[in-house]
């Protein structure tokens, strides 16, 4: 079982070679940039009330990161988390470490619906939610920037 801790100053480094990583994947649809990525990272540390950044390790080595932004949910009447990134290095993939986190996440916000997005080629990733629990939305996501 790996430990679940906040992100703290001295894991940015570590933290942004993950997300550069992360991001460059087939598992992201966008490519992110620095200067976001070193946002985010930032935003996790400094305590800011809708993110929250996770550090998963193992007798004091990394094995990923995990992110959750914080929302309410008119939609389903109560408070939402939305998993952002489930970052797990290659070498400790397929060990429950995602499983691990969810369930974490759960626990941690029982009253709360938990959302994600996840690509459908992601054909392990979408296993690993299903499994959790996770049903899939029949419906499409826009944004506007």
């Amino acid at each position: 079982m790996s430990l679940i801790r906040y992100i703290k100053n001295k894991d940015k480094v570590l933290v942004l070679e993950m997300m550069r990583e992360f991001y460059s994947s087939p598992a992201v649809f966008t490519n992110g940039s620095e200067e976001i990525f070193l946002s985010d990272i930032e935003n996790c540390i400094n305590d800011n009330p809708y993110l929250e950044g996770y550090i998963f390790e193992d007798k004091n080595e990394i094995q990923g990161y995990g992110m959750v932004a914080k929302s309410f949910s008119t939609e389903f009447g109560k408070p939402c988390i939305w998993i952002e990134d489930i970052y797990i290095k290659e070498q400790f993939r397929g060990i429950g470490i995602g499983s691990e986190f969810i369930k974490f996440i759960s626990d941690k916000y029982p009253e709360a619906i938990i959302r994600l997005e996840v690509e459908e080629e992601n054909e392990i990733a979408v296993n690993v939610y299903k499994k959790n629990g996770f049903e899939v939305l029949p419906y499409m996501e826009m944004k506007k920037e």
